[in-house]
């Protein structure tokens, strides 16, 4: 096992903990500033879909390879903690510049900036996010202590969500700024240099062990190079484990089915409650999104994290994700022209779905990866994690991609000041049908995960075992070349 202590310290997982809001702060940032690439800098749906599919699809790829580099690093530090900090810095400045958009200079050119940025803020969030889940797997052996940390980590990551809605208001109030663009040019250098900060957190602050003298591959380029037939094989193997196959599905099906209609509350609420006057509608497009999230922090993942431990992960996650349908169908109804404070009454409900989600899934990694090392006697949380967020983030692309889709399919016109009645309804039914089909869809995977309590407990038993089996070995191997190195000295001694 690659730890020796199943309690983590609360400071320990607080500074995990503040690693996630970063990671969680720069998504939910640019789901708000995208919106700008529409509504005010004139950008068409199909830019939209490949803004959103291009560097997702390079952050896919980079991300078993940053998994394999990670898992095989030598170092005094660890594997983790320097590509938590170089990785932190590119994200953090690459943000800043990558938001930086001027209308005078065009579509085409904006586009083309903003593609060339994404790459170089997509490669620095690998190098910083697939090491740092790494070492949350890393943090604990136990099976509940596991749920208590993704739950620490979320609780502070959600804060992000309930802060990011606000730019909205910022954004379009010009008693701040002229202009939702200046706006957005101003706020991303902030949130790119504080998050930052956050993000070098876990680099100084969580303990990890030597590893220099570890029997891991070489990472010489020529190595790093040919490992690419190991990330394959990587992929395959994961993938023979069927709960880890679960695991994955049922992620990409209800995070990427929210992804790709998340977008689309800010024009259902200025379009449809307020008939297309952005002003009209004031905070309510942020307080969607800022109630959802406080909903999610203060009594979802309470919830959840209870409901984990009296009914088991696999149950928790059944019951939270057919809470969320509830909340999506309630959305449908309560979507009201002139009432828009009654779509507050779905938010309790709706929040469970992503909510819950990687307080669990993240937590259920961790025991798939035992399982993994009782299997195959490796421990590879870097190319498990890579594998993982992997799905994420190519979900993530598709999202993005399908999102420019619907809003050409459905007729959207983001140069118009009111929207058809054809569009208003296809972005309403989007927005609760796809949700409730990917989530019922994960229901249905889900129901045939069988790594329980009773079984994560077995598997730690016997990982023990082997652990103190090795040691064993290692003693009986010593003493057996002390002895021989004494019976040879004893006999040159007599010669």
């Amino acid at each position: 096992m690659s730890t020796d202590n199943t309690k983590v310290p609360f400071a320990q997982k607080v500074a995990f903990g503040i690693g996630m809001f970063a990671n969680q702060m720069f998504p939910a940032s640019m789901g708000i500033f995208m919106v700008v690439l529409v509504q005010d800098l004139g950008f068409p749906g199909w830019m939209w879909g490949v803004i959103f599919f291009l560097p997702r699809i390079f952050d896919s790829i980079t991300d078993p390879i940053m998994g394999f580099i990670s898992d095989n690093t030598k170092s005094k530090w660890g594997r983790r903690r320097q590509y938590v900090l170089i990785g932190a810095i590119i994200m953090g400045i690459s943000f800043s510049i990558l938001w930086q958009l001027h209308r005078e200079n065009g579509i085409d050119y904006n586009f083309m900036y903003f593609i060339i940025w994404s790459f170089v803020f997509y490669l620095g969030l690998t190098i910083f996010s697939v090491p740092y889940v790494a070492m949350g797997y890393e943090m604990s052996d136990d099976f509940h202590e596991r749920t208590n940390i993704m739950a620490v980590a979320q609780w502070i990551g959600q804060w992000a969500w309930v802060i990011a809605p606000w730019f909205w208001v910022i954004m379009y109030d010009q008693g701040w700024f002229d202009s939702a663009d200046i706006a957005t040019r101003t706020i991303a250098i902030w949130v790119g240099l504080f998050c930052m900060v956050c993000a070098i957190v876990p680099a100084v602050f969580i303990k990890s062990k030597s590893t220099v003298n570890e029997d891991y591959s070489p990472l010489t380029a020529k190595n790093i190079g040919s490992s690419f037939n190991s990330i394959i094989n990587g992929f395959h193997e994961a993938f023979k484990n069927k709960p880890f196959r679960k695991l994955c599905i049922a992620t990409f099906l209800v995070f990427n089915a929210f992804n790709t209609v998340a977008a689309f509350t800010f024009f259902i609420v200025v379009y449809y409650l307020f008939n297309g006057d952005a002003g009209a509608a004031g905070i309510w497009p942020t307080l969607f999104g800022s109630l959802g999230a406080l909903a999610t922090t203060f009594l979802v993942i309470p919830i959840v994290t209870r409901m984990s431990k009296v009914m088991g992960k696999k149950k928790a996650f059944l019951a939270s994700q057919s809470i969320s349908i509830l909340g999506y169908i309630l959305l449908w109804f309560l979507f009201i022209p002139g009432k828009p404070y009654m779509f507050i009454f779905a938010l309790p409900f709706f929040s469970f779905g992503i909510g819950s989600l990687f307080t669990l899934m993240m937590s259920m990694t961790a025991d798939v990866i035992d399982l993994d090392e009782l299997n195959t006697g490796l421990r590879r949380e870097g190319v498990f994690g890579a594998i993982y967020w992997w799905m994420v983030k190519f979900g993530f692309a598709i999202a993005g991609l399908l999102s420019g889709l619907i809003l050409s399919m459905i007729g959207f016109d983001a140069d118009a000041s009111t929207q058809s009645d054809n569009a208003i309804i296809g972005l309403r039914s989007f927005f609760s049908g796809l949700p409730i089909l990917g989530t019922l869809i994960a229901i249905l995977v889900m129901r045939g995960y069988d790594l329980t309590e009773e079984r994560a407990h077995e598997i730690k038993v016997e990982l023990d075992k082997r652990a103190n089996d090795k040691v064993l070995d290692g003693n009986k191997s010593s003493r057996h070349k002390r002895n021989n190195l004494k019976s040879k000295k004893e006999k040159d001694n007599v010669g």
